[in-house]
């Protein structure tokens, strides 16, 4: 699928549901394995946890409402440098270089798609220079590295099978740490993967080998190892697409698909490999625009669905990360709502990441007057900021940005080892 996000007509593909490259000189800081948020600690686990949540209040304590309202959002921004005006990024944001728009409007995250790629060193002066622009509190830069059919930053990372040609858990985590490793070389921290939907449609248009399958209990551990080798790299995963999108036969991004499953059937088929991404420790679960009538008789797609996100995801399954959007430009949630009260919808229903609006300052100044007029409150506000603060926090770049290596990235991307792994991954 394709979908147009440039006033200038460019295509990107858009699978979300959110060239080759070479090695130019870029950074000589720390290699980022140095820093590895996942470096054990002898810090008592009660103990590292008040602390953790000392640093998120205080940081939360200092943010003006503009500043809170900034980090809930994680735009595309276009061009392959941070202080550059391309000519989609003023198309959408007037004469703003990225690193402008980041400071303009204090975002949280900013995702990244093949448009901003062009060689390793490019992309670590891209990732640092986004992080430099961001004053307060580091970015989460994320990007859907899936593997597979979808796989924004293949034009330099090593080629490893989608998730349907994985075999076992064992490579599943090996291919999602080294994944993970590549990423977070690129000073990319966030990955909108693993896709934990249960494909049990052959006819579905959008997931397909995306899913580790059509057996619940083999996707459920599937992501779980995934979701733990992420872990591993020190980069945050996220499992897509709640409540479960394998039984569609229509693509969310050009339409609105409806999900028949009965409350029983959604716990025997779509449920578990989500239980087991939350027993796992996931970081980020990702909505999908998609009607689940028999758990919200609304007609609301789930990413505006308080009883889906708030009751389902929240209070049944337990989960308290960050609950991330599918990406808001897409058709199957612009179809019933404006872009600004989509944003602010989502927020009431639970979201607290929303990727991708349509038309950013409309959505940003939606959600902020919502907040000033107390149709959003200031609490509902400070629980969603605190959840991304968290994330931030657990993968060691709350107060400090992480900074990538030009000359390390060289060594991890398409490493010897990781080339092996790719081919061994779907033989054994």
């Amino acid at each position: 699928m394709v979908r147009r996000i440039g006033a200038a007509g460019l295509l990107v593909i858009a699978l979300t549901a959110c060239a080759g490259g070479g090695t130019a000189a870029g950074s000589t800081a720390p290699s980022p394995r140095a820093s590895s948020p996942i470096a054990p600690s002898t810090t008592p686990a009660p103990a590292q946890a008040a602390e953790k949540a000392d640093q998120v209040g205080a940081v939360l304590a200092r943010m003006s409402l503009e500043e809170k309202v900034g980090q809930l959002f994680m735009p595309v921004l276009y061009g392959t440098a941070a202080d550059t005006v391309s000519g989609e990024n003023q198309a959408r944001y007037g004469a703003a270089t990225p690193a402008k728009v980041i400071a303009k409007y204090h975002l949280g995250g900013v995702i990244l798609f093949p448009q901003n790629v062009k060689s390793i060193g490019q992309v670590v002066q891209l990732t640092n220079g986004l992080q430099r622009a961001s004053k307060g509190v580091p970015l989460i830069i994320g990007t859907d590295q899936e593997n597979g059919l979808v796989s924004r930053m293949s034009a330099l990372m090593t080629t490893f099978p989608g998730a349907s040609r994985i075999k076992g858990a064992a490579n599943a985590r090996a291919v999602a740490r080294a994944t993970g490793e590549e990423l977070r070389a690129l000073g990319v921290n966030l990955d909108f993967a693993p896709v934990a939907d249960v494909n049990i449609n052959p006819r579905n248009p959008v997931i397909g080998p995306r899913s580790y399958g059509k057996d619940p209990r083999y996707v459920a551990t599937m992501v779980s190892a995934a979701v733990k080798g992420f872990g591993d790299a020190g980069v945050a995963a996220t499992a897509k697409h709640f409540p479960g999108h394998g039984d569609t036969n229509v693509d969310s991004h050009t339409g609105l698909p409806v999900i028949k499953h009965s409350r029983a059937q959604w716990e025997r088929i779509d449920a578990p490999p989500f239980k087991a991404a939350v027993a796992a420790g996931v970081d980020a679960v990702m909505s999908a625009h998609i009607v689940f009538p028999k758990l919200d008789p609304s007609g609301d797609p789930a990413t505006l669905s308080k009883p889906l996100l708030t009751g389902l995801l929240r209070g049944k399954l337990g989960f308290k990360g960050v609950i991330s959007t599918d990406a808001l430009n897409m058709e199957g949630v612009r179809k019933k709502y404006g872009d600004g009260e989509v944003a602010v919808r989502a927020v009431q229903a639970g979201a607290d990441l929303l990727l991708m609006p349509y038309d950013f300052a409309k959505a940003y100044n939606a959600v902020l007057a919502a907040v000033k007029s107390g149709r959003i409150s200031q609490q509902r506000l400070d629980e969603s900021v605190t959840r991304l603060l968290t994330l931030k926090k657990n993968r060691g770049f709350l107060t400090r940005a992480p900074v990538a290596s030009a000359a390390q990235a060289a060594k991890v991307l398409r490493s010897a080892d990781h080339r092996k792994l790719a081919a061994d991954a779907e033989s054994r």
